[in-house]
């Protein structure tokens, strides 16, 4: 009689269908990437292509992530971002400066110390209040899993529809 359950581990190499769910546990390996460290991110310079199409600076943290991005952005006095929106989620934490996010029909208020939640695939952009000090934050997103899957899709007003 065949035996259908196996209790032989499996491997990172090993190939699955759905009738071997049950030899699929989890098996934790490092994959130590050589860059565990990006210096002086600002210094290093703003991402042209993207801070030419965000209308707005922005420092991409250079990290092996696959799972996760973090840029540092910047909003200059009086500056108000094109509206765009993701198929990822971002966290925005402000660094300084006080501004608004319009998020869908909702507006919301921010200043330094605050975080702000922009949800999938919704319609915002970003306006600094003053007109004479720039804002800065940290923008946390999910967007390389999803490209790695495959599936990260952004579009801006005016550029895609």
């Amino acid at each position: 009689m065949d035996t259908l359950v196996s209790n032989t581990p499996t491997k990172p190499t090993d190939k699955f269908q759905s009738a071997d769910f049950h030899r699929t546990y989890a098996r934790p390996e490092v994959r130590m990437p050589e860059k565990l460290h990006h210096a002086n991110v600002e210094q290093a310079g703003a991402h042209d292509q993207f801070s030419t199409e965000r209308k707005h600076p922005v420092f991409f943290v250079d990290l092996p992530t696959v799972v996760l991005s973090m840029t540092i952005g910047g909003l200059l006095p009086g500056q108000v971002t094109n509206q765009h929106r993701h198929t990822y989620e971002t966290v925005i934490y402000v660094i300084e400066g006080e501004g608004y996010t319009q998020i869908e029909d909702r507006l919301v208020e921010w200043k330094a110390g605050d975080a702000i939640y922009i949800p999938i695939w919704a319609w915002h952009n970003h306006g600094n209040r003053s007109e004479t000090i720039g804002a800065r934050y940290i923008a946390c997103e999910n967007a390389p899993l999803l490209q790695n899957l495959g599936v990260a899709l952004r579009e801006e007003r005016g550029r895609d529809l």
